[in-house]
């Protein structure tokens, strides 16, 4: 019992833990900052006095400004800004083809994968230089965002030779955000992005969480509830989508949108939305067309349909394959995707025929299918084949999918975890999902090697979580609640990151190198989620709390008691 009520921590933990004087906050600290503090360290760092870039950019300018924002806040130091190298010791932020070109040095990767970055304390013209560079701008700045995360922990930087890589192209996020500026499943507080069914005036804060994204590696935000809105195509909101990529860009991070599949006849026009209809067709071209010149970065289209009320191509007895393909191909000469939810299944179910199963659906519907999608299509699945339980076995979908891109779907907001009320410190459930050997094929196949596509060398893959975040000061509502977020893009990035290196390096960052705090902190998080299990859902038994719903649907609260909460209704079957 002291064990359960110790971890049963809310939004006052930091008030608790600074009582007993674990934790020193400045009083004008919210959660605003995160793991962004860049608190001062103390350590004298010997760094050079000037930061260096050979190129212009707007995310290399961003990282540039990183650069000397958290320099200064940590040292006190304000280092001088340069677009070239100088005639003195410098860290240099450039892209791989300029630093070679400009130093002519045989050491350097003679090529490096996108986003992948270099580390390196070197010398040239025999002056000292920490060189951050990468193939491309986001490359750089995830670079810097790391030289800046070894300072924020005391790690040493005198001898770097580090060369990351991430270990899949698709690292995004999915907001369920309404227009009307609610959050489905959202517990904190209104969305960043729309009130009162517009783009809100004033989106700072949304550039401000694409630099959180950024600073973990996470390159994609798809902005607007799965249960999409019509609106959110039509030609006269558009502009204002694109407001919101305008803020993202300095960050690299690529806006994409959920849309409905109906959206060809309810806002085009058309009498149907026949996904094989030459007429639909060239409408979802038309549609593509028109985005790219608002957006040119655009990042692509996710897509629920046929689940839970969504309308879907069983409209027409088309597939899942014939839906996302049509979209797919409008989005491909622009170099977009389409994510296709993957989640798919019937919540009106007779729940006294005993052969209806739901965790069946995802593997019955897109098994067939598996390579008639097209190749920049990707089937976006649950970790189970339930919906974000505490426990769940691994959905079989990952491994019957040989032929067809993947992306594993995580959730941070805690629908089904205490909702941000309770702590339910995630990674090492998420953990156990993606060391999972499915076997597929026969041999080892990590569910992280598949949905990665390094199992079947398909040319697309990655990793997605349902984030979330809203107004509230600390994004999520809930202090402790963003180490979910900040591991989330760790472990896209390195699937096979520790969850004690990765909840300690959250800690330090957020609450500072105290080790009572520290120790403290890691060790709540770390227990958190199997004690979270034990008084919600033990021996795999979640749905005797009302964790699926009532017989009037899945509107239950997610994890208060409620025995026949799965009981005659579909929802459950």
């Amino acid at each position: 019992m002291d064990r359960l009520l110790t971890v049963q921590l809310s939004r006052r933990t930091a008030f608790i833990l600074a009582f007993f004087g674990l934790v020193r906050i400045a009083p004008a600290e919210t959660g605003y900052a995160a793991w962004l503090r860049y608190a001062p360290t103390g350590d004298g760092y010997s760094l050079p006095a000037v930061v260096a870039t050979l190129d212009v950019s707007p995310v290399l300018d961003a990282a540039q400004a990183e650069f000397v924002r958290g320099v200064k806040s940590m040292t006190g130091r304000t280092p001088r800004i340069q677009k070239q190298i100088p005639g003195e010791p410098c860290v240099l932020l450039a892209k791989l083809d300029s630093v070679r070109a400009a130093t002519h040095d045989p050491s350097l990767p003679s090529q490096m994968a996108d986003d992948a970055y270099l580390l390196r304390t070197t010398t040239f013209h025999e002056h000292s230089v920490v060189l951050v560079t990468a193939a491309n701008d986001r490359g750089v700045l995830y670079g810097t965002f790391a030289l800046l995360r070894k300072l924020a922990l005391h790690e040493p930087i005198d001898h770097l030779n580090e060369q990351q890589t991430p270990y899949a192209p698709i690292r995004w996020t999915n907001e369920w955000d309404n227009l009307n500026g609610t959050i489905e499943r959202g517990y904190g507080g209104r969305s960043i992005f729309f009130d009162n069914g517009n783009v809100v005036p004033d989106l700072t804060r949304a550039g401000d969480y694409a630099r959180l994204l950024a600073s973990i590696g996470v390159n994609g935000c798809t902005v607007n509830n799965v249960n999409a809105d019509l609106r959110i195509l039509s030609s006269d909101f558009l502009p204002q989508i694109a407001r919101i990529a305008d803020a993202f860009r300095p960050w690299g991070v690529k806006l994409s949108i959920a849309v409905d599949i109906s959206s060809p006849k309810a806002i085009g026009g058309l009498t149907t939305f026949d996904p094989l209809d030459p007429a639909v067709a060239a409408w979802w071209k038309q549609k593509a067309d028109e985005i790219y010149r608002l957006i040119p970065d655009f990042g692509g289209i996710l897509v629920k349909a046929d689940s839970e009320g969504r309308v879907g191509p069983s409209t027409y007895g088309r597939t899942h394959a014939d839906a996302a393909n049509v979209i797919a191909r409008a989005l491909k000469p622009h170099g977009g995707v389409l994510i296709y939810r993957g989640f798919v299944y019937n919540h009106k179910m007779d729940w006294r025929d005993l052969k209806n199963d739901r965790a069946r659906a995802a593997y019955d519907n897109f098994k067939p299918l598996d390579g008639k999608f097209d190749d920049n299509v990707l089937v976006q699945i649950k970790y189970g084949p339930i919906d974000f339980q505490v426990r769940e076995p691994v959905s079989p979908l990952f491994g019957a999918l040989e032929h067809t891109n993947e992306t594993l779907e995580l959730q941070v907001t805690q629908e089904y975890t205490g909702q941000q009320r309770q702590l339910c410190f995630l990674l090492p459930l998420w953990k156990q999902v993606l060391d999972f050997d499915m076997r597929a094929d026969g041999r080892a196949t990590p569910v992280a090697d598949l949905v990665s596509g390094k199992t079947f060398h398909r040319p697309l893959g990655g990793f997605v979580a349902v984030t979330n975040v809203g107004r509230d000061s600390n994004w999520l509502g809930f202090d402790l609640a963003m180490a979910n977020l900040y591991a989330f893009g760790r472990i896209a990035w390195d699937p096979h990151a520790e969850a004690s290196r990765v909840v300690d390096e959250w800690t330090r960052q957020t609450f500072g190198s105290d080790p009572d705090v520290v120790r403290t902190i890691d060790a709540l998080q770390l227990h958190s989620w199997k004690v979270y299990e034990d008084y919600t859902g033990p021996l795999g038994i979640g749905g005797l709390t009302d964790i699926i719903g009532g017989p009037n649907g899945a509107v239950g609260n997610h994890y208060g008691p409620g025995i026949e909460s799965s009981e005659r209704n579909g929802w459950g079957q």
